[in-house]
C-alpha cells in the first residue's frame, strides 16, 4: 500500500491527482492489474472526469441543485456543524476508484482524469491510499 496527500480548498473543490498517481505506478513499475485508489474521510470523493474548468463548474452547479450547502441538514444537529452538504456528495460520487494498469500505463481514456474532490467546508489536507493488484497468471 502507498499513500499521498493532498491540500484543497473544500466547498467542491476538484483536484486532478492524475500525475501523482502516474509517478507512483512509475516508481514502482506497477506493469499489469487495478490500481485501487480510496480517500480517507467522509466528506471527499474520487471519479474521473475530464479536465475542463467549464464542466468543473457544471458539476458544481448539478451537485448544488442536489445537495445544497446552504440547507439546514438534520446531520448540522449531530454534531454542530456545517457540513451536511459534503456528505451527502461525497456519498453520491463515492470514495474509492479502480483503473486497469496495461503494461505499465494507467488504462484512460484520452481526456479522462483522476479526480480528487472536496466537498467539506473548510480547507483539508487528503490522505489518498493506492493499493495495486498484479494480474493473475493461469
Amino acid at each position: 500500500m502507498r499513500s499521498f496527500t493532498v491540500k484543497t480548498r473544500g466547498f467542491t473543490d476538484i483536484v486532478d491527482i492524475t500525475g501523482e498517481v502516474l509517478r507512483l505506478a512509475a516508481k514502482e513499475g506497477w506493469e499489469n492489474g487495478t490500481l485501487h485508489l480510496f480517500v480517507l474521510g467522509s466528506t471527499a470523493a474520487i471519479t474521473t472526469i475530464e479536465n475542463d474548468p467549464n464542466l468543473f463548474e457544471d458539476l458544481k452547479e448539478v451537485l448544488e441543485e442536489i445537495a445544497p450547502y446552504k440547507k439546514n441538514w438534520r446531520h448540522h444537529q449531530t454534531w454542530g456543524d456545517d457540513n451536511g452538504a459534503a456528505h451527502i456528495r461525497a456519498s453520491l460520487i463515492g470514495p474509492s476508484l479502480s483503473v486497469p494498469v496495461v503494461n505499465g500505463k494507467l488504462y484512460l481514456g484520452t481526456w479522462q482524469k483522476i479526480a480528487l474532490i472536496d466537498f467539506d467546508t473548510r480547507p483539508r489536507e487528503r490522505e489518498i491510499l493506492i493499493t495495486f493488484s498484479k494480474e493473475a497468471r493461469l
